[in-house]
Formats: structure tokens, sequence, C-alpha cells
């Protein structure tokens, strides 16, 4: 039960390196998702910040995943970065309805990402927190404010984040603050230090310990449910990063 509550991964699926040291080789590209999705158990899609998607992608990689993967997606850019975040309504609204009911039970969290440059102001963020959605075609949604101003590190911003059923991502890159998700059931890991010269990006005995807090984590109760992605960093041993956690997570 612990494992089905603990999801890792990468960030996207397409990546030329890993062409060479993760997918095998001569692997046709239309098949690295359908690859991946067996490999990891979640994907964090970065193509969403960018670009806009409609249904029948979102179906195709239902379709092409395996029973029990899992989809985190990154809100469009347009939706987050503006000076006032309370205008952001009709950005969320296309969003939110491009498609991505389309997941099923395939959908994770939607990851919110604020310009690095963005302070917390707690009106502003209230105003973007009641403009969320808790559900799309009757599928739930879960929602994860990726703030990289290290003014977000405050009560006041925990204490919105609990009213609205939100949570935040927790990182260990040193460029942005690492801030506690504590009064959330869900727990979003963003590891970002990956080292080039590690064939594992981290180093296993490094990986133990984010293995030990996940399992703790969603030990603590029936909701707790943790995410796990390695992303940055030394991008070409992201892959390796995720499948030494897995291996560690089912060792144990």
């Amino acid at each position: 039960m612990a494992m089905r509550k603990i999801h890792v991964g990468v960030g996207g699926w397409t990546f030329e390196p890993w062409r060479n040291n993760f997918y095998p080789a001569g692997l046709p590209h239309s098949k690295e998702l359908q690859y991946a999705s067996r490999q990891l158990t979640a994907i964090e899609v970065n193509g969403t910040f960018y670009s806009t998607f409609k249904p029948p992608t979102f179906a195709k990689w239902r379709d092409e995943t395996p029973e029990g993967f899992v989809f985190s997606l990154k809100a469009h850019r347009f939706t987050t970065h503006r000076r006032d975040l309370s205008t952001a309504g009709e950005g969320i609204e296309r969003f939110i309805g491009s498609g991505l009911s389309e997941l099923g039970e395939k959908l994770g969290p939607i990851v919110w990402q604020f310009m690095p440059t963005k302070a917390f102001v707690a009106a502003d963020v209230d105003a973007f927190l009641k403009l969320l959605p808790r559900e799309v075609q009757g599928l739930p949604l879960r929602h994860v404010l990726d703030a990289r101003h290290p003014s977000f590190a405050t009560e006041e911003y925990l204490d919105l984040l609990a009213r609205h059923g939100a949570t935040t991502v927790y990182t260990d890159s040193d460029k942005y603050a690492s801030i506690p998700h504590a009064r959330s059931d869900l727990a979003y890991l963003r590891l970002m230090r990956s080292d080039a010269a590690v064939p594992t990006g981290y180093a296993p005995q490094q990986v133990t310990p984010w293995v030990q807090a996940a399992q703790e984590w969603t030990g603590l109760g029936e909701q707790h449910e943790c995410f796990v992605f390695f992303i940055n960093g030394a991008k070409e041993r992201a892959p390796a990063a995720a499948q030494e956690f897995l291996k560690q997570l089912g060792s144990s």
C-alpha cells in the first residue's frame, strides 16, 4: 500500500541524452513515453507550461501508460507569470478545460509555478488560490504551488495553503527556498542536486534518507501521498536517480 502512495519519476520524457543512457538503442521516439512509464511511476509534464495541448493528446498519454502511472502537470505559465495573480481566472479556466480530464485516474497534482522574482503578498496569493477549481468534469483536482522566492517561507503562506487545501513544492535546491508541506497530506518533492559524476545522480546513500522520509510520510495516514521528481541538476542522470529510489523503495 505504501509504495502505491509514493510516486517517483522525472520531468518530461523527451531528452536527447536519455537516448544514450536510459532508452534502449534504436527505440523509436514515439515509444519513449511507453517505455519510460514502465520504468518509473510518475512524470511531471513540463510541456504544458509552455504550450497548450488538446484532449486527444491527454487521451493518448493515458492510453500509452500502464495502470497506476500518474502524470503531474505544470500549469501554463500564462496563468502564473503575472504581477497580479487575482487576474489569472481566465487563464486557469482555459488550462483546466483544455482536456486534462482525459487522463482520468492518471491525473496527478497540478503545479502552479511562480516566477522566481514573485514575492509573497498574502492577499495576492489568497486571491489566486480562490480561483483554483476543486474538480473538472467530476475528477478531483489537487493543487501545488511552486513558490521560488524566499519571502514565501512564512507561516502565513502555509496557513493560506491549508485554508485552501493546497500544498507547496519542497526542493533541495540551493537556489530556491525549501518550504515544508506538513500541513497538507500531499508531499511534493523536486530533487534538483543530481551530479553528473555519479551514475545514479545521487549516490545511493544520499537517496536512502529521501526514501525513508517518503515511507514515514505516507505511513502517517491513509490520505498521505508523496510525489518525488528528480529534475534539473544533471538531468541526464535523472532517470537513474529515480530508478535507484524505486529500487530502494521496493527492497525495503
